[in-house]
């Protein structure tokens, strides 16, 4: 069975737990690119990640992009939120559908 995680400061993964999700808080980019080339290797299908630390993970995020698990999905955190989550899923749907029928 594949698992779900959100991974980003305290603040903004905490209430994941709260539906079942596995929450790894973390304070830096390192740590963050280690979980999530532990979760790659294991069988997590999704995992959440906030904007603030996915800007600091570029060539790390290149690397999921394309692959079938996990999906990377970015998240706006409690602090440091650039919209690029937002942007990620347009372009997502825009490419699915042919057209960007999020705007």
């Amino acid at each position: 069975m594949y698992k779900i995680a959100a991974i980003g400061d305290r603040d903004s993964v905490s209430g994941f737990a709260s539906i079942g999700l596995e929450v790894h808080p973390v304070l830096d980019a390192k740590t963050a690119q280690q979980q999530l080339r532990r979760m790659s290797e294991e069988k997590y299908a999704v995992v959440f990640l906030t904007e603030q630390l996915a800007s600091m993970l570029g060539e790390e995020l290149d690397r999921y992009r394309d692959a079938a698990v996990p999906a990377v999905i970015l998240i706006p955190g409690v602090v440091g939120n650039t919209g690029e989550g937002m942007r990620s899923i347009s372009r997502s749907v825009e490419q699915a559908v042919g057209s960007d029928i999020l705007k």
